[in-house]
């Protein structure tokens, strides 16, 4: 009798101890086990514990991103922008005078209160002048702008992809217009289409094709064997719909960031062939034929030439600190 209680008590207690467990609720089971876990790791109950925590890694890097946006170096260049580019939309919400018609007895006036850039030789304000002329200036650099990235990013792409003798008949091309410089190939081109503000920009955005047709087809070519496009035309694709769907949104982004540098370029080259007096028709104002009619007064006028000639280093300067700000990674390649 003695042998069977002595054989029977190991089985009573792990009965006893099989009962106490199920008997546990399962929160003390699940806090035991991640008081065992490391503090790097994933707890039971689904929240993330340091290293684990992704979702606040995120949060901290796009709370980073935006103080970066928000820094006075990206901030301030974007206010000029936006000034500029209101300048240019709705000109008489800042200045209330005639940028055409003058007042004789006002001419040649210094910066004042009452006239901020002074006056021309004709008493016309020259901050009214410069606020009207924003718009055909920014007109004419956007329409050069288009011209190029469209014209190039279109000979890039299908250069890239298809290659071949496609590639090199294209490249080709591209490498004369680089030889050529741009001013001297923009001057040659609106000396062949006549003047205007328009044919400036023309003239200008032929002038910049080569720069985007080369981006593009660098990243085409980077993009082109990638696996995804390699599936994609395995699984039948045709060569426009592997374009469109697949190497075209994959190759933008640094063309785009290009794009965003280069207006700034272009501004100096819409302004360098108005100054030239190939822009619109006087007494139509724009920034590169300000500077050009102050350059006869500089000797008793120094605000003529200067005051125009300000803005447009102050909005190219922004404007590059913009877009280099907006895409770090690409703008500084």
């Amino acid at each position: 009798m003695t042998v069977l209680k002595a054989a029977a008590t190991p089985v009573a207690d792990a009965d006893a101890a099989r009962d106490a467990v199920l008997a546990a609720p399962d929160e003390a089971t699940s806090d035991d086990a991640s008081d065992t876990l490391p503090d790097d790791a994933p707890r039971a109950d689904g929240r993330l514990d340091r290293a684990w925590n992704v979702p606040r890694i995120g949060a901290s890097r796009g709370w980073a991103r935006a103080r970066t946006l928000l820094r006075p170096g990206v901030v301030v260049p974007l206010l000029v922008v936006l000034v500029v580019l209101a300048w240019g939309v709705v000109p008489s919400l800042f200045t209330s005078y005639d940028p055409i018609t003058g007042v004789p007895a006002d001419k040649l006036l210094g910066p004042s209160s009452a006239h901020w850039f002074g006056t021309d030789h004709l008493g016309r304000d020259l901050f009214s002048r410069t606020v009207h002329g924003t718009g055909l200036s920014l007109k004419a650099a956007f329409i050069a702008l288009a011209i190029s990235l469209v014209v190039g990013a279109a000979i890039g792409l299908f250069a890239g992809f298809l290659g071949g003798w496609v590639d090199d008949a294209l490249m080709r091309l591209v490498d004369v217009l680089l030889a050529i410089p741009g001013l001297l190939l923009s001057l040659a081109i609106v000396t062949a289409l006549g003047f205007g503000t328009v044919k400036v920009a023309i003239a200008v955005g032929v002038a910049g094709v080569a720069t985007f047709a080369r981006v593009m087809r660098a990243q085409v070519l980077r993009v082109r064997n990638a696996t995804f496009v390699e599936a994609a035309g395995l699984a039948g694709a045709s060569r426009l719909s592997i374009i469109g769907r697949h190497v075209l949104p994959n190759a933008a982004g640094p063309v785009l960031a290009l794009a965003a540098v280069e207006l700034g370029a272009v501004i100096l080259a819409v302004s360098a062939l108005s100054f030239l007096g190939y822009g619109a028709v006087p007494p139509t104002p724009e920034w590169g034929s300000l500077i050009s009619e102050g350059r006869n007064y500089l000797a008793v006028a120094w605000w003529y030439s200067t005051m125009p000639g300000l803005v447009i280093i102050v909005f190219v300067v922004a404007v590059n600190r913009l877009g280099r700000s907006l895409h770090p990674a690409e703008g500084h390649h």
